[in-house]
């Protein structure tokens, strides 16, 4: 089975990561979980609090599932992979300074091979200095993020560069996946 590489910490978003991971089974693909190490880590539930009396300019975030990581990052070879599919959340302001993952999602860029990535998840496929040159989008709080990787942000919710699908957010799971597993096809 064709294998998609998922990468997760501690603070992963839920909605962004558990809609990939159900879903992309369906297409003949084993969704690889990934952490520092190989264990059970916590995911995170991102929203804006709906009492419109308490002003909340950010997320609150409030405790989620649990998913178990299949693989350490220091195990991980990226010829194993036919793509990526980065999720957002607070995981990746933390894990992006894993070499052993940079090493991963950068040599799976340069494979061409299909990335995917929500949210935050830009701030991986910078420290992995994989997306100079490219169009992006994310939520604009983080299009500085991606910005200092040498891409371009658009203010759109969905952004095709090639190999690289990008979105705000859990929002926009369903035009993010129908675009990544358009890119798997053709890469296979």
């Amino acid at each position: 089975m064709r294998k998609i590489l998922m990468p997760i910490g501690d603070g992963t978003e839920a909605l962004d990561t558990f809609y990939a991971y159900y879903r992309l089974p369906e297409d003949g693909y084993e969704v690889v979980l990934a952490g520092p190490e190989a264990r059970l880590y916590h995911t995170v539930l991102h929203e804006i609090p709906p009492n419109p009396a308490v002003p909340w300019d950010i997320t609150e975030e409030r405790p989620g599932y649990h998913l178990q990581a299949d693989v350490a990052f220091r195990d991980l070879d990226s010829a194993d992979f036919s793509g990526a599919f980065i999720s957002g959340g607070r995981a990746p302001e933390y894990i992006r300074y894993d070499q052993d993952l940079c090493r991963a999602v950068s040599e799976i860029a340069l494979a061409g091979k299909p990335i995917a990535c929500l949210c935050h998840g830009i701030e991986i496929l910078t420290a992995a200095d994989c997306i100079g040159g490219k169009r992006f989008t994310t939520v604009p709080k983080c299009a500085m993020d991606g910005e200092q990787g040498g891409a371009t942000y658009v203010n759109e919710d969905v952004v095709v560069d090639g190999d690289l699908v990008t979105g705000r957010g859990y929002g926009q799971n369903t035009e993010v996946l129908k675009q990544f597993l358009r890119r798997l096809r053709e890469s296979t």
